[in-house]
């Protein structure tokens, strides 16, 4: 039985235990799933305490923003296929069958599980410096946090910061069936009738992507 994952910096005593944090639920009712919940709490402190001491200078908001793009599921995802984590776990028959060693939800709670299992170990300092190790250079590369923003909150707060109205957002139709909907909506602003559509697979997704095309509209205006 393995005791350590090639691209981490620790090796278990107990192999059991990693082997917990490898198993899909698609296995039996012995699954990686308490061990995730833990790995979750744990990656979250680790990466707060983080940004906290590294960017002395960034507001709440940012700092929120900030830790949510490098614990978002892609993002874990991204790192658990770094360290090859998706050829060593242990799935069910349909799961295989399926590709579930690279569905990104299942790499990203694996590699939760795996935090889970270092920190009942090792402890808070061992998981914290496998965290580190991992995510330091992505936190080194994280955008300007304004870049972090969602288009909607850009869109409003650069409304806002002129004393212009908010844009209103509606529904226009849906599409397709249930479980590939697609919304269609439009973004008006009131003042001066700058108005767009856009499309996505939810309405949250379509109203942002409208609102960045807005954002892209009265930046080609400023720029005339």
């Amino acid at each position: 039985m393995k005791d350590s994952v090639a691209g981490i910096n620790y090796r278990f005593t107990d192999p059991g235990l990693l082997q917990d944090a490898l198993t899909h639920r698609s296995v039996g009712a012995r699954n990686n799933e308490r061990l995730e919940f833990l790995g979750d709490s744990v990656l979250n402190l680790v990466i707060s305490s983080r940004l906290y001491e590294l960017r002395p200078d960034a507001q709440e908001g940012d700092l929120s923003r900030m830790r949510a793009r490098l614990v978002r599921g892609l993002s874990l995802a991204e790192v658990a296929s770094g360290i090859g984590l998706g050829k060593q776990l242990n799935l069910g028959e349909s799961e295989l069958k399926s590709g579930g060693f690279r569905r990104s939800s299942i790499l990203a709670d694996a590699f939760e599980a795996l935090l889970g299992a270092i920190y009942i170990e090792g402890g808070y300092e061992a998981c914290r410096l496998v965290i580190l190790d991992l995510f330091d250079p992505l936190i080194a590369n994280l955008p300007d946090p304004e870049e972090l923003k969602d288009p909607k909150t850009r869109l409003q707060e650069w409304l806002q910061a002129r004393a212009r109205p908010l844009p209103e957002y509606a529904l226009l139709r849906e599409e397709g069936a249930d479980h590939a909907k697609q919304f269609h909506v439009s973004c008006e602003i009131p003042d001066d009738r700058t108005a767009v559509e856009a499309t996505g697979n939810s309405r949250r997704k379509a109203e942002q992507a409208a609102a960045a095309k807005v954002l892209d509209l009265l930046g080609d205006k400023n720029r005339k």
